[in-house]
This record gives structure tokens, sequence and C-alpha cells, in this order.
């Protein structure tokens, strides 16, 4: 069983992605945070394979919702942290706001894995 957490993580000071040219706002401050519309869950990468714990994923949501430099923050398993974040690249949000307007945002994401 897979349990998949959305937490939002703490402010950071705004900054711009090597890979997109639009800047990542800090959360509170007047930006409202981003909501999952979109979620899968990651795959089990092996049969019979089992592992309890939580991973800790990175991630920017842009201005359109789409998750970008997606990475570990904590690891529970090579293999198991690889499902993770392959399953958070095909997440979708309603993106943050500030004044009204889509913004991009850092936040992170905890999956968490129960006896697999």
């Amino acid at each position: 069983m897979v349990l998949v957490v959305c937490a939002l993580a703490l402010p950071l000071a705004a900054w711009q992605t090597e890979q997109q040219s639009e800047q990542v706002y800090e959360l509170g401050k007047g930006v409202e945070p981003p909501r999952p519309i979109h979620q899968v869950s990651p795959e089990h990468p092996a049969k019979g394979f089992r592992v309890s714990g939580t991973v800790l994923i990175g991630l920017i949501v842009s201005s359109k919702g789409e998750p970008a430099e997606v990475h570990v923050i904590r690891s529970l398993e090579q293999d198991v942290d690889r499902s993770a974040v392959d399953a958070v690249k095909q997440w979708r949000f309603n993106p943050a706001t500030k004044d009204g307007k889509p913004v991009a945002v850092k936040i992170s994401v905890e999956i968490r894995f129960h006896d697999m």
C-alpha cells in the first residue's frame, strides 16, 4: 500500500530556476499554495520486496501546474526513490497564486510506503 501526502515546504527565498525563466516564489506572504488535481501513485519496483517508510520529494510547481526539478530530499531505498520521483513527475496541480495570478513555487511531497 502507498499513501501519498502532499506537504508544502517551509518558505524559501524566491529564486530563478535553471530550466525555467519564471521566478519561483516562497509560500506565505500572499502566495497561495498549489493544489494537486492529478496524482499518480508510485509503482512498486520489485514484486515481493517489503519496504516501509517515507520518501521526501522536492519539486517546483510551475505557473502552469506542472512539476519541474523533481528530486529526492530524504531517501528510503534507491528503487523506491526512483519510483516515487517517476510518479510525482506525472502529477498536475492547480498552480500557486500571488495577487490572483499563477506563479511557480517550491514545495515538498511525502510519499509513504507501507509493507510493499
